[in-house]
């Protein structure tokens, strides 16, 4: 296939800011919510972008300036599913190519006081214990536990330089995820199985306790004796409800998101507002985050796994990034590369689907990151003056591309993404073409090797120019 370069002329753009902040005019005039753009606007050095309508009306504003983050601070009255999709698709539209051109993030919470206590918080996070109600690896983690939604009574815990164990564990867990939460203070939750906007099932497979929250924001947990178990995690941590549906739709102060956001002290989470089904950009954010752990920031290994499916829909089903998933049905092109892989209608459906239905909560410039720990290839980004080297090397022996964990669907064989410092321009690439890299002006994707293949060292080579310099 052929190598993909997309490349926007600088002498189109004028770029100002790294970081915007985009907000409506009603907020922004909201005495409690001008406080937290203040926030951020001081924090970050901040461009403010106001719209009166619709979120659309900012395209014209971030296409101007072009920044690498940006902001969306919302209500939790304003963060509704058409919300969500409507900044998805705003933020692939700031240059010609079909991948996301920022990194963005919605600042909300249960209220202004929640979402300005999130806006404040500027302390890198290093996340060294993990909690989990389905399998996760804890391989990669420097300590953790997981309690199995599919399995009553299992459960696995890694101890810090201690390889994991099996633990015995009741059917009704819904205490002792309260206990973990409250006084193990997990730096990370992941949680999967049925959920909606306003709770959240412990068990797939089997009978279990359940997390509502309270109309005042606060989360707790119904065991199935009915007794209340309230939960009180200030501590800085993220969320990853990998495989929920629903969750990440933050319908108003009541709702499970904001419940997180303000009694669980989740300052960055992710999440599905709609019913999920296909899984790809959820599951997939634990191959980047967890699975490689220290490489990618929080933010970075969401819109890592957002660019996979992307180029995915191009790489496999070309055209078909402009189709409306929840419009007529898309007309099937596949490539064959789709026809290598066994991906047919059913896998464009899905990608279409997953692609604009996943939030991300937060600041969006905030740094979470894994505590550095087991990986199975070394990536390197250099650059020598306009000459740049991308270099992936094995160390895991000949199946370091296969999957870390299966658990879940739509798992492993993520390409390879690694983010730039600075935006490039002129970007030429010298070798490497056989692995058919893709390089915006942002970032460089390298698709993993079919998984027959044995693990090689890769090197693209490329030359390239910061772009405005």
């Amino acid at each position: 296939m052929k190598s993909l370069l997309f490349l926007i002329l600088s002498a189109h753009l004028v770029f100002g800011a790294d970081y915007a902040i985009v907000v409506s005019h009603k907020t922004a005039k909201e005495k409690n919510w001008a406080k937290v753009v203040a926030a951020l606007q001081e924090k970050h050095s901040a461009r403010i972008i106001q719209y009166k309508h619709s979120v659309k009306e900012a395209l014209p504003s971030l296409k101007k300036s072009f920044p690498r983050y940006a902001c969306f601070v919302a209500t939790p009255s304003e963060t509704t599913k058409g919300f969500v999709r409507a900044i998805h698709v705003l933020t692939r539209q700031l240059d010609e190519d079909p991948y996301t051109d920022l990194f963005w993030g919605i600042l909300s919470g249960h209220d202004a006081d929640n979402a300005l206590a999130i806006a404040k918080t500027e302390k890198p996070l290093v996340i060294r214990n993990s909690l989990a109600c389905t399998e996760i690896a804890l391989d990669r983690c420097e300590r953790g536990k997981w309690f199995c939604e599919l399995r009553k009574g299992h459960g696995v815990e890694k101890k810090a330089l201690e390889k994991a164990k099996s633990i015995q564990l009741p059917q009704d867990t819904t205490s002792l995820f309260v206990k973990e939460l409250n006084d193990g203070k997990p730096d990370l939750f992941v949680t999967s199985g049925h959920a909606t906007e306003n709770d959240l099932q412990l068990g797939y497979r089997y009978k279990n306790g359940i997390f509502r929250s309270k109309n005042e924001g606060t989360l707790y947990g119904l065991d199935l004796s009915g007794k209340h178990h309230s939960v009180s995690s200030p501590n800085p941590k993220i969320y990853m409800p990998i495989g929920n549906c629903l969750i990440g739709h933050l319908q108003g102060p009541k709702s499970m998101a904001a419940a997180f956001l303000k009694s669980a002290g989740v300052r960055q989470m992710m999440g599905y507002v709609e019913v999920t089904w296909y899984g790809y950009m959820g599951w997939g954010c634990l191959d980047y985050f967890i699975e490689q752990p220290g490489r990618y920031s929080f933010t970075e290994a969401f819109f890592a796994n957002h660019h996979a499916l992307i180029h995915r829909l191009e790489s496999c089903f070309p055209g078909s990034n402009g189709a409306n998933a929840g419009g007529a049905k898309p007309t099937i092109r596949q490539s064959p590369l789709a026809l290598q892989l066994g991906l047919g209608k059913q896998d464009l459906r899905g990608l279409l689907f997953d692609r604009d239905i996943v939030a991300f909560y937060g600041d969006p410039a905030w740094q979470a990151k894994m505590a550095n720990g087991k990986r199975n290839w070394d990536q390197t980004l250099s650059a020598k003056g306009n000459e740049y080297s991308f270099v992936i090397k094995p160390t895991a022996g000949p199946g370091s591309f296969m999957p870390v964990n299966k658990n879940g669907v739509q798992r492993g064989h993520r390409p390879f993404v690694a983010f730039f410092d600075q935006r490039l321009e002129d970007i030429r690439i010298v070798s490497g073409l056989e692995h058919d890299p893709v390089i915006t002006d942002n970032f460089i994707l390298v698709p993993n090797p079919p998984k027959r293949k044995t693990a090689k060292e890769i090197k693209i080579a490329f030359e390239a120019k910061l772009r405005g310099v």
